[in-house]
């Protein structure tokens, strides 16, 4: 079904001008919100009526996708094992009061050098540095 005649099926078809407008298509009519109907001008009856259709979109593409077959070229799918560890320095708040910014800045490019090196010793990869903390994955992206 083409998109104006989806339309059409809602009593909606007065609507198509302003929707083609700004590009809505029969895809992307089923990402839109009760706010972006609102902005296009669709009174509150009509808004109700076309979110209720897009959900019927939403859910048919789901229905249709599931029953999609697999394909039997791609790789079985298999579970591994990760391990996630964040790490902190302890009672870096009283030592940051303590030191100059500059020294404590110093001393954190230390700690996190020497937490990189031994996460990446074990072949781990350091994810993102939170303040004083470390966040690093191991068996990421590929498990063993």
């Amino acid at each position: 079904m083409d998109f104006e005649a989806w339309l059409a099926s809602l009593g909606l078809e007065r609507h198509l001008d302003a929707l083609r407008r700004e590009d809505v298509d029969l895809e992307s009519a089923a990402e839109l919100t009760d706010l972006d109907l609102e902005r296009l001008g669709l009174s509150l009856g009509h808004r109700r009526r076309f979110l209720s259709a897009a959900a019927r979109l939403r859910h048919r593409a789901a229905a249709a996708a599931a029953a999609e077959p697999v394909d039997a070229a791609a790789p079985p799918l298999e579970r591994r094992p990760v391990t996630v560890a964040f790490v902190d320095l302890v009672d870096a708040t009283a030592l940051a009061a303590r030191l100059d910014p500059e020294e404590m800045q110093a001393l954190l490019d230390r700690y996190r050098g020497a937490c990189a090196a031994v996460v990446a010793r074990f072949e781990g990869h350091v994810a993102q540095y939170l303040g004083d903390g470390i966040l690093a994955y191991f068996g990421y992206p590929s498990a063993l």
